[in-house]
């Protein structure tokens, strides 16, 4: 019986109750008893490949001891308890290689090392960090709210900056999405890099103008996009038959006016360099009234009277974004798409929409998630993982289901579901900046620019998926290049070999076959855990027996087992890795 139906039938009792209490004749017949509560609704084991696929799309790869406790629960319990999990942060991983605001290194730290600690934190949290849900959502938000640091920018000498920007994305990530907005907007990382950090009010004996940037991306990228949209995504269309924009020039110049006078906090509002004081290098941003705009500010359907103070200009303003109708189906069209389905369905889309507009979702135990407030991510998330179309089998065999894998998450999956013996990647050669093409083509937080590595609305010109008109945004980054720098850095690691500097740095990335070598002996049974591991069990017969034909090519003879046992799981485990079941998620 639902909640809904146990709600009334208590009502009933109740008025029964009432009726033989208040009924002519003063018979003393007590009532009968209420009937007893009705039994729980029965519980539905879940499959490992049911247990397997629901891990790969919430977490950074599932370990097997993941997936068989699961399997022994069911999704909502498993999702409420990721809700309870404290997170783990990167800000306190980074001022700990500080003393007195001066970097400590014993190598003799360079800029480079400098800006390898959030790296190293991002790696160690995602593959070792017991708040899987919070950190697999939290990257996703990295590549929504956009900030990177690649070599040369003007974030490199501030990795508490960065770090600090990853600790409002984790903490966000189970908050609201209008609160997310504002912790962004006052992040020195977003300021720096969007250049509204020292953005200045108009000054007309120089010409000076307020910097545009901020306010252009957080309409088009963060909040309402380009053209008005239907609740279920699609285009809203004019009465020329075309789209209809969101906004115009005069919106963006506008909106820039909100923006102006924030600058580091404890310091005047042009400081740099020393002027700054180290820890407001990662606190929120300072507003300072004399360089904020006065002027009245227009955009959308906002006005902002003239003379209103910069911070209540900017909680106006967000205020603004977030009340748009777009911004349920434009953030929940890209949340689903990082997380369950490259190619989301209108209907799926609409259906997360309704969620996020509405701050609730009703749990199949029919708990409620979300405070009732637009944006609430834990029910956003909620409505995202369960939805039929993440969780129907039926989608295991749509060719317009599933998501293409990023790299980012296929390496981390290979850590976890092989126990690598540290996430330690500060002497990793390959993962100081790993977005080379010709070694995974992702790194976190390093993008080249601020559309992420590939756009969500990507549809790959001459492919099935094209043709289809299929969005496949990381196919993006898929090339003949990084197709080989994937299989070779890969192999690198599957076989214990990845570079390090220095040479003397302890080894880590290390995996630990223990179980796969004692399967090894018997390829089918090998193939069969690994399809377990690492596909969901969505491996076709025809991939399996070309992998037990590859094994088979290395005969056990007696003399060297323990290394051609060792050798037949790296060749598993590399044909795994590189098949279309474990690049494309199902």
């Amino acid at each position: 019986m639902g909640t809904t139906k146990r709600i009334l039938a208590s009502y009933a009792a109740g008025f029964c109750l009432l009726a033989a209490c208040s009924g002519g004749g003063g018979s003393d017949t007590p009532p009968p008893p209420p009937p007893p509560p009705p039994p729980p609704p029965p519980v539905i084991k879940l499959s490992e490949a049911e247990a397997s696929r629901f891990l790969t799309q919430s977490t950074f790869g599932p370990r097997e001891s993941d997936i068989d406790a699961l399997v022994n629960s069911n999704y909502a319990a498993w999702i409420e308890a990721e809700f309870a999990k404290p997170p783990s942060l990167h800000l306190q991983f980074v001022l700990d290689q500080f003393i007195n605001g001066e970097f400590r290194d014993p190598d003799g730290g360079t800029i480079e090392k400098l800006m390898l600690y959030p790296t190293a934190s991002f790696w160690e949290a995602a593959i070792h960090g017991d708040d899987q849900l919070r950190q697999r959502v939290a990257f996703a938000l990295s590549q929504i709210l956009v900030v990177s640091h690649p070599r040369g920018s003007s974030l490199e000498e501030f990795p508490s900056a960065v770090a600090a920007y990853m600790d409002i994305l984790t903490t966000g990530a189970f908050g609201n999405y209008r609160d997310l907005l504002g912790d962004v907007t006052y992040s020195a990382a977003m300021a720096s890099y969007l250049t509204y950090l020292r953005n200045a009010k108009a000054f007309m004996d120089n010409g000076n103008v307020p910097d545009e940037n901020y306010a252009r991306e957080i309409m088009q990228l963060f909040t309402i996009g380009l053209v008005d949209l239907n609740p279920d995504g699609s285009a809203k269309l004019g009465s020329d038959n075309l789209p209809i924009e969101t906004y115009d020039n005069l919106d963006v110049t506008e909106l820039a006016k909100v923006f102006t006078g924030l600058s580091f906090a404890n310091a005047h509002f042009f400081a740099y360099g020393d002027e700054v004081p180290n820890e407001s290098i990662y606190a929120p941003l300072q507003m300072f009234p004399v360089f904020h705009s006065q002027a009245e500010k227009r955009f959308l359907n906002a006005i902002i009277p003239p003379n209103t103070d910069g911070n209540t200009s900017i909680t106006l303003a967000l205020d603004e974004l977030m009340a748009h109708p777009n911004v349920a189906p434009f953030v929940s069209r890209q949340l689903i798409q990082r997380l369950t389905v490259s190619s989301p369905s209108p209907a799926y889309i609409g259906r997360v929409a309704a969620v996020f507009e509405a701050g609730r979702y009703a749990m199949p135990d029919g708990s409620l998630i979300g405070d009732g407030r637009k944006g609430d991510m834990k029910a956003t998330i909620a409505a995202i993982l369960l939805d039929g179309e993440a969780r129907n089998e039926a989608s295991l065999n749509n060719v317009q289901s599933g998501k293409i894998r990023e790299p980012i998450i296929r390496f981390t999956h290979w850590a976890r579901a092989f126990h690598v013996n540290s996430a330690d990647a500060l002497a990793q050669v390959f993962l100081i900046d790993s977005s080379s093409p010709s070694l995974l083509g992702q790194a976190p937080y390093r993008s080249p620019s601020v559309f992420n590595f590939y756009r969500p609305g990507y549809i790959a010109p001459g492919s099935e998926t094209g043709a289809m008109g299929l969005t496949a945004p990381e196919l993006q980054i898929v090339s003949a290049t990084s197709i080989v720098g994937y299989t070779n850095f890969l192999t690198l690691y599957i076989i214990g070999a990845a570079p390090k500097y220095p040479d003397e740095a302890p080894d880590a990335f290390v995996p630990d076959y223990t179980a796969e070598i004692a399967l090894a002996d018997n390829p089918t049974a090998l193939v069969a855990h690994l399809d377990k591991l690492l596909t969901g069990s969505t491996m076709l017969d025809g991939t399996k027996a070309k992998i037990i034909e590859a094994m088979a090519t290395l005969p056990l003879s007696g003399t060297d087992d323990d290394e051609i046992k060792r050798a037949r799981v790296a060749i598993a485990v590399l044909m795994v890795m590189t098949a279309p079941e474990f690049l494309v998620q199902r």
